[in-house]
């Protein structure tokens, strides 16, 4: 129905553009048979010099002319009409005047009729103006579309929703606050009977992707009441009082479908506080948040309606819109944690095929800080990458990719590094990854490579043990002298300094900046603070100004300087004390690109970077062997699901008669062929691995015994025999001296030392 309705309309529109070029055509240009039209005054100044041979009236105010110059004798008079050199046409006062002077010239017994056109013009200019009449009064008084309909509500009640508060994980707390409302909802009388009042409003807090949007469709789902949605933007037009309208009409709407929910997703853009604007230009904002402030909390009283927002800048609502009355509850929607992230990750890793290997713990832990939007597009990575390379389940190193990719953007092998440049990133990224594994107060190093991802020659990633919250000095000055580590790097073996640190140094110093100023971590400052460099509300700052003198910003910039130089001295005589791990870890970051935490250890245990090659070259032909694996399988799967599509395609041609009993029999065949191919594969795959550890042990050690093993091995067990009974009468003899001296120095003995805070691992 509505595609007919549209075609129809586009129909009309078209014949109304057609219309109009006509209208336009003959406007500026005329008819063809009666030539070029003239002004009145050339017409008479033919008539007096005696230069018109012809001329005809047409109708009460037109007449047509031909001159002396292109007279013909040869002219039939019912040809000239078709060949008028120009017209004119009169007024009556005119017409008039001229009849009087020259008289009516007819050549032929009537006056010839006129062409086609000039009884079509008139038609096509009426049939214009009742075209445009329709459209205008379609235009103006059309619902949701009219040009007079902007100032109703965008917002379309929606049913039927299918988000349940199961669909959503790592937010329990947010989720039992707003069951309230759905037991409200479902069950009002459970709550005004003891005399309740359920909050009018719920604002949901929290930065993006958090999954605010997604609790308020919760809520309308297991509530199963319309759920009306619109953006705070929606509300605010060019037109003055457009937005005030809008909100009646959504309140209006909500009246009519309650009980109902409204969510107003951005908030902040039409809730701003009012009297913040520059210039006055906020003038219909605010009319259309003092319309939202009476429609929440006015005369009237909306029983059945509740309004949930979501907004990221709480900090910048006006108050009358928080205060109790209107939203009455604010549910901070925090990011998740471990748990919550393992429970997102499970959510969205339904309907995908993993690999066995894919551990959710691990992965948890390594999107530290991610949103279940993030969690959720870096899981449709994995999906994509895993497409690309043609496997049937996604890898944990698919996953991996995915975090890398959302973190930081996709790799760039194709780029062209000089040999100079590589070696100068893989002692950068060396010098970061050894200060976070020997500094005690960060997390080590889980993945360190000198492959291009975005604006970065290289990165390395740290995997935190946990989400703590609460950075300690210890924690913030290791993190300051981690961040210098690639810089030190550059000078310890290049006796040069590359570009390349920039970004580290911009981040240590903030990191320096809020310990002196916000955090009260300074020696000379104390438990003191200044101003913050938090994100600003400028309509409301504007005119702020600092709060400390010249001389002590001079004193905080010195003060930040003297954090920066203790770290970097500290990281340096780290590096230098283990130059040789430096040279080896940029060594084996040369040769792989990529390591990770396990072969980082490895180099610092001690081994050698040939062993760690050789260790990692298996691990790669493993991973290979596995995807071809998974890859063949995907293809006999494939292969398989297009047989046993022939063989049902098969049974129905059977059925019509369209091919025979026996080629259906050599179809069916074919494919029982290619299964028992498949059975015969994984039974070898199946005797290849269930050899039995001891037969493997016995393969590999059993030697046919001859008469000298025999006696050897009797010599041996008897020197045992000799060697134990030695070894008893020892034993016995220091049980009885541990015993005395025991005795002696039990009062003496003290608790060993704790370790103090400040020492730290190497």
């Amino acid at each position: 129905m509505n595609s007919n309705k549209s075609s129809s309309t586009k129909f009309l529109y078209w014949i109304l553009i057609a219309l109009l070029i006509i209208f336009v055509v003959f406007s500026f240009s005329g008819t063809a048979t009666h030539g070029k039209k003239v002004f009145y005054n050339e017409a008479i100044e033919h008539f007096e010099k005696n230069e018109i041979e012809m001329w005809y009236v047409i109708g009460s105010n037109k007449v047509i002319f031909k001159l002396t110059d292109a007279a013909d004798s040869q002219i039939e008079i019912d040809e000239f009409p078709a060949k008028a050199d120009f017209f004119i046409t009169f007024n009556s006062h005119e017409y008039d005047n001229l009849l009087e002077t020259y008289g009516t010239l007819y050549y032929g017994s009537e006056p010839p009729a006129g062409s086609w056109l000039d009884y079509i013009y008139p038609v096509l200019m009426i049939g214009l103006g009742i075209a445009l009449v329709y459209f205008m009064f379609k235009m103006f008084s059309g619902k949701g579309s009219g040009a007079l309909s902007f100032g109703r509500s965008r917002a379309k009640p929606i049913t039927n929703i299918k988000v349940k508060f199961s669909d959503i994980a790592g937010a329990d707390e947010e989720k039992a606050e707003l069951e309230e409302i759905v037991d409200f909802l479902k069950t009002p009388s459970k709550f005004t009977e003891l005399g309740a009042r359920i909050p009018k409003g719920v604002l949901l807090v929290g930065p993006p992707g958090t999954g605010k949007t997604l609790l308020a469709r919760a809520v309308a789902g297991e509530s199963e009441v319309p759920f009306l949605s619109i953006s705070g933007s929606d509300f605010v037009e060019m037109f003055v009082g457009v937005g005030a309208s809008r909100v009646r009409d959504l309140f209006e709407q909500a009246k009519k479908s309650s009980p109902c929910i409204i969510f107003i997703d951005e908030i902040d853009a039409v809730g701003r506080q009012r009297g913040a604007g520059l210039g006055g230009s906020n003038d219909e904002r605010e009319q259309t948040l003092n319309q939202l402030l009476v429609e929440l909390d006015g005369f009237e009283s909306n029983q059945g309606i509740i309004v949930l927002a979501a907004t990221n800048r709480v900090d910048i609502l006006d108050p009358a819109l928080l205060r109790p009355g209107r939203f009455d509850r604010q549910i901070f929607v925090h990011r998740p944690d471990v748990k919550g992230r393992e429970g997102i990750l499970r959510i969205h890793a339904k309907n995908k095929p993993l690999d066995d290997e894919v551990n959710f713990t691990t992965l948890a832990r390594l999107t530290s800080g991610f949103t279940g939007a993030d969690i959720e597009n870096m899981l449709n990575e994995a999906a994509i990458l895993a497409a690309r390379a043609n496997r049937p389940r996604i890898l944990m190193q698919d996953i991996t990719e995915g975090i890398n990719k959302v973190i930081m953007g996709p790799q760039k092998r194709s780029k062209h590094v000089s040999a100079k440049d590589k070696q100068n990133t893989a002692y950068h990224e060396s010098g970061h990854a050894i200060l976070f594994n020997k500094l005690k107060y960060v997390e080590d190093a889980q993945e360190v490579s000198i492959i291009a991802r975005g604006m970065a020659a290289g990165y390395t990633l740290r995997l935190p043990e946990n989400d703590d919250d609460f950075l300690t000095y210890n924690k913030l000055n290791d993190l300051i002298a981690s961040l210098m580590g690639g810089r030190i790097a550059e000078e310890l073996i290049f006796k040069d300094v590359s570009v390349g640190a920039s970004h580290d140094i911009q981040q240590a110093t903030k990191i320096a900046r809020k310990m002196v100023m916000e955090y009260g971590m300074s020696n000379k400052f104390g438990f003191m603070g200044f101003d913050s460099d938090a994100e600003v509300f400028i309509g409301r700052d504007y005119h702020s100004r600092m709060q400390h003198s010249d001389k002590t910003a001079s004193e905080i910039d010195i003060e930040i300087k003297r954090i920066l130089d203790f770290n970097f001295e500290r990281a340096k005589k780290i590096l230098s004390d283990n130059i040789e791990l430096l040279h080896n870890m940029s060594k084996l970051l040369l040769e792989k690109e990529t390591i990770y935490k396990q072969e980082v250890d490895m180099l610092v245990e001690g081994k050698s970077v040939e062993e760690i090659i050789e260790h990692m070259d298996k691990q790669e032909k493993a991973r290979k062997t596995k995807a071809e694996k998974g890859r063949k399988e995907k293809e006999e799967q494939n292969k398989l699901r297009e047989l046993e599509m022939k063989v049902r395609t098969s049974e129905v041609f059977l059925k019509h008669g369209i091919i025979s009993e026996q080629e259906h029999k050599n179809i069916v065949k074919l494919r029982d062929d290619y299964l028992k191919v498949i059975e015969l594969k994984k039974a070898e795959e199946t005797k290849a691995t269930e050899i039995l550890p001891s037969e493997k042990k016995q393969s590999k050690t059993e030697k046919p015994k001859t008469a000298e093993t025999k006696s050897t091995e009797k010599k041996s067990k008897a020197e045992n025999k000799k060697i134990s009974k030695s070894s008893k009468v020892d034993e016995d003899k220091k049980k009885k001296t541990n015993s005395k001296s025991k005795s002696t120095t039990k009062t003496k003995t003290k608790s060993p030392s704790k370790p103090k805070d400040s020492d730290k691992k190497d």
